[in-house]
């Protein structure tokens, strides 16, 4: 677990997803972000009309037909689309998020039986109000750390390398965040460590990885896991990641 920024320092994470580590670290002052519009727009609705995303996630029913029905239609208020981006990701093939060129939500149904809880109304309150106080941006990573300065933490977690074969999505990975992107990162990441911000990276463990971090002032450290990208989990293989700490505050 990553540790929190110096007192009286802000979180930054510019590739928020889930948000799963912000939500464990829980800090007093933190900037969001991402390039996802519509990811940081559920964050909002969230944080903002809590109650109206409930009742309006609610009344989604579960079931493949509907699944299509609703994948299909963008609705107009803000908490209504929040909803709908919630249900597709608890309902959705394996919770992922993938849109197609035209920029449209295209994974298929998941059956995840009837014990499903579309509707988690405990945990949207309990992000709410974590959310409370958060900077929200919608914004490029280079941008969205422009601002953390000397006891700030910066917990980047990019789409993960297309240079190996051991990526679920490379086709899609190489479109939303390419190598010239990786590089870029790895160089805003040696301007912040620069000025003292504390920095953690999460990527592949490739060689490509390390070869860019591997003479800056960082420590690689390997982390094993189990792939579950796959469908047939005859096809999940074991796979290791690596997490790229600055030598400045983060063990």
């Amino acid at each position: 677990m990553l540790p929190k920024p110096n007192e009286g320092g802000t979180y930054f994470e510019p590739f928020l997803g889930g948000g799963a580590i912000f939500f464990a670290l829980r800090p007093e002052k933190a900037v969001l972000s991402d390039i996802n519009c519509e990811l940081i727009e559920t964050f909002r609705s969230v944080r903002d009309e809590a109650a109206r995303v409930i009742r309006s996630l609610a009344h989604l029913p579960y079931s493949e037909g509907d699944y299509y029905r609703i994948r299909s239609k963008l609705p107009r208020e803000s908490w209504r689309r929040a909803a709908r981006f919630i249900y597709l990701n608890k309902t959705a093939f394996n919770g992922l998020f993938r849109v197609n060129l035209e920029g449209r939500f295209n994974v298929p149904f998941g059956d995840h039986g009837t014990s499903l809880l579309v509707c988690d109304r405990t945990q949207i309150v309990a992000a709410s109000t974590a959310l409370r106080q958060v900077r929200l941006l919608h914004a490029d990573f280079e941008k969205a750390v422009a601002s953390a300065r000397k006891g700030d933490l910066v917990y980047f977690d990019p789409p993960y390398t297309t240079a190996h074969v051991n990526n679920g999505f490379i086709e899609y990975n190489a479109r939303v965040f390419s190598w010239k992107d990786q590089t870029r990162l790895a160089k805003v990441a040696k301007t912040l460590v620069n000025r003292n911000v504390m920095v953690a990276i999460s990527n592949a463990n490739h060689r490509s990885i390390r070869a860019l971090y591997r003479d800056g002032p960082f420590e690689l450290h390997r982390i094993d896991r189990w792939s579950t990208i796959a469908g047939n989990a005859s096809k999940r293989f074991p796979t290791s990641e690596i997490l790229i700490t600055s030598d400045k505050g983060i063990p």
